[in-house]
């Protein structure tokens, strides 16, 4: 039998170790927590548009999977514990968004292994892993909506996906483009 080895991810790249593995878990978090406030509040649905699930997918794309959701897992806890960085500058669980907090951990991982498997390595494939990773957000913002506003499962596709669907093909297409971008430009360095 034989045992591949994970492909690289971008943060592979610089010098290894606890003190670089911290920093970027850190680094990851907060810019998550800046493209956060980049929003566009919507009148008609509590879920505002920003660029966070964005950062998610540059974040656990460029992490990796253990990086990446260590990221999201440190960026939902110190919103929890009142870091406003959740969007529009909220923190807390208490918001009709948080399930999509939850989502980017799941979402940080799916990405994050992907790339482990040179998804982000083409436009194409880093297009597919972006649009199930932003699935992964849905699946955890979706449910939480439906709780936090009393409605069903209809509403709140309605409320919490469809006035999204445009901004996160846009979001999806820009990490397509960037990633392996990147890639390219590390090829060229090295």
């Amino acid at each position: 039998m034989t045992t591949t080895t994970p492909a690289a991810v971008l943060a592979d790249s610089l010098p290894a170790g606890l003190v670089r593995d911290a920093s970027l878990v850190a680094g990851g978090a907060v810019v998550t927590g800046v493209l956060s406030q980049v929003v566009l509040p919507l009148p008609f649905t509590p879920v505002p548009l920003s660029l966070g699930t964005f950062a998610v997918l540059l974040v656990g794309a460029s992490l990796g999977p253990v990086r990446g959701t260590l990221s999201m897992l440190l960026y939902l806890v110190a919103g929890v514990a009142g870091v406003p960085w959740f969007a529009e500058q909220s923190a807390g669980w208490h918001t009709a968004s948080f399930g999509y907090v939850i989502g980017y951990v799941l979402a940080a991982g799916i990405v994050g292994a992907l790339a482990r498997r040179r998804a982000d390595r083409s436009p194409l494939s880093m297009a597919g892993a972006a649009v199930l990773a932003t699935l992964a957000v849905y699946a955890g913002g979706v449910p939480w909506l439906m709780v936090s506003l009393g409605v069903g499962l209809g509403e709140a596709l309605v409320l919490g996906v469809l006035p999204f669907l445009l901004g996160d093909v846009l979001k999806a297409a820009a990490a397509a483009g960037l990633l392996p971008a990147a890639w390219r430009l590390l090829r060229r360095k090295g």
